[in-house]
């Protein structure tokens, strides 16, 4: 299942966005209103929760710099990457868009979709509080 958010442009480097994007404290910054749970467990991973789903815990795995940010699930159960592009369009300014790739059966995609498709929008949506 692969799914994307818009492109979200910023009044910020692509730098400055990878640096933020590197630090997996600032995600808190970028969840929903729903978020339930949001805890640190290292320098390069987090445990997020929202209400009504199952806390899912995300990793750094990949970093590109300034360009690709790739996080996936700490879990093999639930195998998926959530990678970030940044696109610089001028010294002060980029655009971000968010990449959801995972594999689950027909059942649980159906079931996931529409609330995962809610959270990269969200996530993206919300860049400009970095």
């Amino acid at each position: 299942m692969n799914l994307e958010s818009p492109k979200v442009s910023l009044e910020k480097s692509a730098q400055y966005l990878f640096d933020s994007l590197s630090d997996v404290r600032n995600f808190e910054k970028l969840m929903p209103e729903s978020i339930a749970k949001f805890e640190v467990i290292g320098d390069d991973a987090f445990i997020f929760g929202l209400k009504g789903m199952p806390e899912i815990k995300l990793k750094m795995k990949e970093k590109i710099a300034p360009n690709t940010i790739i996080l996936g699930a700490a879990s093999d159960k639930l195998p998926f990457t959530l990678k970030a592009n940044i696109d610089s369009i001028s010294e002060h300014a980029s655009e971000v868009q968010l990449f959801f790739e995972g594999e689950f059966n027909a059942m649980m995609a159906m079931m996931i979709k529409g609330p995962i498709s809610k959270f990269i929008e969200t996530l993206a949506e919300n860049m400009n509080k970095l």
